[in-house]
This record gives C-alpha cells, sequence and structure tokens, in this order.
C-alpha cells in the first residue's frame, strides 16, 4: 500500500461521497487554495476563533440562566447577598457562578471572549484600512465587516445587562435615556422596548431573545458571506518582488494553513481560558441587584462602550433648544445617536467617500504601504485618536480622584482635547508619512546606507550605498500614483463643464485637490541609479590624484 494512500476505509467513504455529489475535483481546488502568511491576517482568524468560542460558551450559560425579571429572595450560597430581594435572572447567575461546576469560569470565558471578539473586529478592519484593502472589488465585503462590528457592539451590551446587576441596570438607564432623547418618537421607543416605564418587567427576556437568537443569527449570515466572498475574491497581499495584481503568493489550504489555522485556534482558546481563570471580570456578586433607586461610583462599562459613557458626560448642555413645547435634549441626543452613528457609519460609507473624491475606480489586490496614502492614514489616526479621548473621557471621575484633580477640570480638558487632538493627530500622522516617503525615494534612488565610511583623497568622508534588493526596489514601487478625476475641466470649445461648475463638482475638487496635494512623486526615479555616485566620485578623485602624482616624477 502506498503511504500517500488514504485507508480503505477513508476511500470508500469518500468515493460513495464523490459518486453522488462529484465533489473531488472542487474539494482538491479548494484544498490548493493559496493564503497569505504574514501575521496581520491573524486578526481576522481571531475574531473567528473568540466568536466559536462565543457560541460554545454561550450554549452552557443558557443551560441554566433564567431571564425572568420575577421578584425572588436570595437563599443560596453566597452568604453576603442572602435575604436580600432580586430578581430571578440576577438570582440564576448567582447558583451559575457558585453552585454549577465550572459556572463562574465559564462566565469569565465568555465575557473574556466578548471582549476579544470586539478588539480584534477593530484591529483587523484598521489594518484592512490602513493598507487600502476595503477598495475595489472589496467594498460590499468591508461594509459587511463594519456591520459585524455594529452588532457585535449591540450583542455584548444586551449580553451585559443580562444578568441585571446594578452596572448593568445603569447601562439599561443610559440606552433608554439616549432612546428618549429623540425628537417626538423618544418616548414611544422607550415604552416598546420596556413594555411600559423604566425599568418594567419585560426587558430582561426581550433582551435574552435578542442575544442569543437574532443577532447571532444575523453575525452568523454575515460572517457566512464574509468568507464567501473572501473565498471568492481572495486575500490582498503586501507588495513584493513576486506578489502581483493577479497572483498570489502563500501558502495552500491544506496541509500549511490547516493545521496553522487548527493550532492557532487552540492558542486563542488558551489565551482566552487562562484569563478567564485568573483574571476577574465582571463579578456581579460584589456590585448587588439592580435598583433604580440605588447609584454606583467607579464602575466602567466594557471598554468597547467607553467612547459613548465619555461622549455622554463631555458634550455640554448649552445646546438643548425647545421647539413648539418640545424639548430636543441635545446633550444626551448628538453625543448618545450622533457620535455612535459616526463611528458605526463612517467606516461603512468611506470606501465610496474616497473612490468619489479621488476617482480611482481600478481593482486594487495588492494593499497599500500606510505611508503611500498619508492623508487616509492621518484620517485613521485622527479617527483613533478621537475615539480614544472619548474612552479616557469615560472614566473622567476615576481620573480625577487617582490625580487630585477637579472633575470640571478634567472634564473641560477633554472638551478641548476632543476638538484639538484629532487635528493635531492628522497633521502628524500625515507629516510622518510624507517624511518615510521621501526617505523612499532615496532608498529607491541611491540604495540604502551601509553603514561602511571611506574618505576620499580630497580628505571628504562618505557613506557607500549599496543596492536595494529586488524585493525592496518592489515594495518601493508599489506606490501608484492616483488616477485624474473623471471630471473634464472644460469641453471642446474651453467652456468649463456644467458637472465641474457645480456645487458637487467644485467640493469633489477641492477634497481632491486636499487630498493628494502633498504627496511625493516617484516619477521618473529609476532603482538604484544614484548608489554609484559616491563611488563615482571615489574612482574619479582617485584617478585624478594617480595622474598628478605622474606628472610631478622625475
Amino acid at each position: 500500500m502506498n503511504a500517500n494512500e488514504p485507508p480503505k476505509a477513508l476511500r470508500g467513504v469518500g468515493n460513495f461521497i464523490d459518486d453522488r455529489f462529484h465533489l473531488a475535483k472542487m474539494g482538491e481546488k479548494n484544498l490548493r487554495k493559496v493564503f497569505p502568511t504574514h501575521w496581520s491576517f491573524m486578526l481576522g482568524e481571531i475574531a473567528l476563533y473568540s466568536f466559536i468560542i462565543l457560541l460554545l460558551s454561550g450554549v452552557f450559560l443558557t443551560l441554566w440562566f433564567d431571564p425572568s425579571m420575577e421578584h425572588v429572595t436570595y437563599d443560596g450560597s453566597y452568604q453576603r447577598l442572602n435575604g436580600v430581594g432580586m430578581s430571578r435572572a440576577y438570582e440564576s447567575t448567582l447558583h451559575l457562578t457558585f453552585d454549577v461546576r465550572g459556572g463562574l469560569f465559564m462566565r469569565q470565558v465568555h465575557h473574556w471572549a466578548a471582549l476579544i471578539f470586539v478588539a480584534s473586529l477593530v484591529f483587523h478592519m484598521l489594518r484592512v484600512f490602513f493598507t487600502g484593502a476595503f477598495r475595489k472589488p472589496r467594498e460590499i465585503n468591508w461594509v459587511i465587516g463594519a456591520t459585524i462590528f455594529m452588532l457585535a457592539t449591540i450583542e455584548g451590551l444586551f449580553g451585559y445587562s443580562l444578568p441585571d446587576d446594578l452596572p448593568s441596570g445603569m447601562g439599561l438607564r443610559i440606552l433608554q435615556g439616549v432612546m428618549m432623547s429623540l425628537p417626538l418618537v423618544g418616548t414611544y421607543v422607550s415604552m416598546f422596548l420596556f413594555g411600559g416605564e423604566f425599568p418594567g418587567d419585560l426587558i430582561i427576556p426581550r433582551l435574552y431573545s435578542l442575544h442569543i437568537l437574532v443577532i447571532p443569527a444575523v453575525l452568523l449570515a454575515l460572517i457566512a458571506a464574509h468568507f464567501m466572498i473572501l473565498w471568492h475574491q481572495k486575500h490582498t497581499q503586501y507588495p513584493g518582488a513576486k506578489e502581483t495584481e493577479k497572483k498570489n503568493i502563500g501558502a495552500p489550504m491544506f496541509p500549511a494553513f490547516a493545521v496553522k489555522a487548527g493550532g492557532f485556534f487552540f492558542f486563542t482558546f488558551a489565551i482566552i481560558a487562562g484569563l478567564a481563570a485568573f483574571v476577574q471580570i465582571n463579578p456581579i456578586h460584589l456590585f448587588g441587584p439592580f435598583s433604580p433607586t440605588s447609584i454606583s461610583a467607579g464602575t466602567q462599562p466594557d471598554w468597547y462602550m467607553g467612547f459613548l459613557e465619555g461622549s455622554l458626560r463631555i458634550f455640554p448642555n448649552w445646546f438643548d433648544v425647545n421647539i413648539a413645547g418640545y424639548a430636543i435634549p441635545t446633550a444626551v441626543l448628538v453625543p448618545g445617536l450622533g457620535i455612535m452613528g459616526l463611528v458605526f457609519t463612517g467606516p461603512m460609507v468611506w470606501p465610496f467617500i474616497e473612490a468619489w473624491i479621488t476617482g480611482d475606480r481600478r481593482p486594487h489586490n495588492v494593499a497599500d504601504r500606510p505611508r503611500n496614502a498619508p492623508t487616509r492614514t492621518g484620517l485613521g489616526v485622527a479617527a483613533i485618536t478621537f475615539y480614544g479621548v472619548l474612552w479616557l473621557a469615560g472614566s473622567n471621575d476615576i481620573l480625577s480622584h487617582t490625580f487630585s484633580i477637579s472633575l470640571y477640570t478634567t472634564t473641560y480638558i477633554f472638551r478641548v482635547a476632543v476638538l484639538v487632538g484629532p487635528v493635531l493627530a492628522f497633521i502628524i500622522a500625515k507629516r510622518i508619512c510624507l517624511g518615510l516617503q521621501r526617505r523612499d525615494r532615496e532608498t529607491l534612488e541611491h540604495g540604502y546606507e551601509s553603514g561602511t565610511i571611506q574618505q576620499l583623497p580630497s580628505g571628504e568622508f562618505i557613506e557607500v550605498h549599496k543596492e536595494s534588493s529586488e524585493n525592496m526596489v518592489h515594495v518601493l514601487q508599489s506606490k501608484k500614483p492616483l488616477p485624474r478625476i473623471d471630471v473634464d475641466a472644460t469641453d471642446e470649445n474651453g467652456v468649463e463643464s456644467p458637472a465641474k461648475r457645480s456645487i458637487m463638482g467644485r467640493l469633489r475638487e477641492g477634497l481632491a485637490h486636499w487630498y493628494t496635494k502633498d504627496n511625493v512623486s516617484f516619477d521618473g526615479v529609476r532603482p538604484n541609479s544614484g548608489h554609484h555616485l559616491h563611488h563615482d566620485g571615489f574612482e574619479d578623485a582617485a584617478e585624478e590624484h594617480d595622474r598628478s602624482e605622474t606628472v610631478r616624477t622625475p
């Protein structure tokens, strides 16, 4: 028997299936599919594996959790809460924590997996954004990914609210306040979700249905669609000597990628299990049950909702208005819905905005280096700064207490920082990118600095440059100029076109100029064309020295 031949039993099963479904050729083709090997592509894999762990741990938790708001008196293993009135949802969570074998561990696995799932989504999206991998033909897949991020955040918020402890109830109170800020329909939306006045007795069962059934089903469908499109369109890849717009370089699906992916799944699970075992998170037994009359200090939401907390804390109430007897609380409406809408919908529409500004309709299978798109990179860094400032502002009370600063002072500092910080971040990031572009142009033309110092006969010291490798030349030459906007300035008679004269045409022209005006051009630069200059200077000087010595010889 051939060592590479599968066992007889497996061959029989394989032949049985192939005789009916004819999958052998398709399976063989897919098993040879190439996947890039760069580490940054693993960020999306972490999100997938975390989601799988979320599903598995969530099934375990549903076996004991009771999503009921029926009022009971606790009489369980946790002595400090004995005799305290609470909802059955909170009681069942305490029972799961203290009386079910492995219950606390699985609760923490589920919570840590949720945090890592959203975090890996964020970093995966940042990698795609900064490398321009969202451009044609992958705009739809980018929108699907942004939708997955939005639903993952909402799913996390709903799951955080299910135990009905004090912090989760306060989170629901904030959610209800944001709903109430909607003009005209806010009260109706709140009454519809809560089934009456806050908190009512229906919100936990309704959130439970959304959390374990509706949103996970939609996420599963979107993730499946995301991978189907990815499988069809293939990954983008980083520039190099072998990577082109029409050819992928990497490891085959089987066995290389399959073995690596399997190992990486268990590595991800090990990290989450280690965090669940040794790092406490969301100790609901310390907070007690939620009551509308209770408050807490120093508690924080999960990290991905910190920006909403911060925006609500620092937005001033100077702009609240009253129109025809209807109050519009902009201090809640703008930071609660406006900024949240910007965070979620901004990434979705950006591929189409960038394509409209630049007129770039070309397919892109080779990723950009972030430095080669300085405006996009600057905007990305500005968005990260904006989010980060709001995230920190969500802890302004803790920062005020820790550093003995007035709470009002920290609030004003964050109000200034959220406006000034992104602008400074954009300018600094863009200037760094342009500086790196100029260095790349120098390297492309003159080679790289070898660290070897030589002295010319004239006494001048020079550093010897060496030729860049073929792969490095391809990487440096991957910077492509943006196409010109497809709006003609004038017609054959020299008359400015109507599209050019329109408001949108002038806006587009201005944005295109702003987007590309400082870009460093690589046109006319020949690889390694200048790296011999110093050597030639050395040789010319040496020849001149020899000739002068020959003249003086008697």
